[in-house]
């Protein structure tokens, strides 16, 4: 198993947390994992990406050119990676930013309100656990509590205050994929 994440967005939006979260979770798995950041010269505001692969065996290369899985935070991400996600792959969309729909029909999409479940869980600055939480239940690349736990094992002491916070929004994300919200599926 190799799958390849890309999680993209603005600079704020916690576009390398997240990914650096997710190759946490994997490692702490005993998978082999790559974390790969990048981000526009504004950081803030600016647009950034990061790419994880997670694969139960050595990884040959760490650059993706089609993902597996797209998480797209904002518009022009949107716009960019809907065309990339490799063919059965999977687009994690924040509705709360995107109101575009999808026009592949060979891939999945699952529409999440992320800005929506972090403002009333957490703080809005947490849309990304919304999103990560969504990916998981979606498609379960790892256990949630895999990722509860990298949250406990790997955030900076000076930032345990908010572990109880993403900790819910992730969850409200892994459930709003079973709840009210769209869910577009492939044929």
């Amino acid at each position: 198993m190799e799958t390849s994440v890309v999680i993209a967005g603005f600079g704020g939006q916690g576009v390398l947390f997240a990914g650096q979260l997710l190759a946490y979770a994997g490692m702490d798995s005993g998978y082999h994992v790559t974390w790969i950041p990048s981000y526009g010269p504004e950081m803030r505001g600016g647009t950034a990406h990061c790419t994880v692969i997670l694969s139960d065996e050595l990884i040959g290369a760490p650059i993706v050119s089609c993902p597996d899985i797209a998480i797209v935070l904002n518009q022009p991400s949107f716009e960019k990676y809907e065309l990339l996600v490799k063919t059965g792959g999977l687009l994690v969309v924040n509705s709360s930013l995107i109101t575009t729909e999808i026009t592949r029909t060979d891939i999945d999409a699952v529409y999440v309100p992320a800005n929506r479940i972090a403002d009333e869980w957490g703080t809005v600055k947490m849309l990304n656990m919304a999103t990560l939480g969504a990916l998981l239940a979606k498609q379960p690349i790892l256990p949630l509590e895999s990722v509860e736990q990298a949250l406990l094992d790997h955030l900076p002491s000076t930032k345990a205050h908010l572990i109880d916070g993403n900790r819910r929004v992730l969850q409200q994300g892994y459930q709003s994929v079973g709840d009210i919200y769209r869910v577009n599926h492939h044929p």
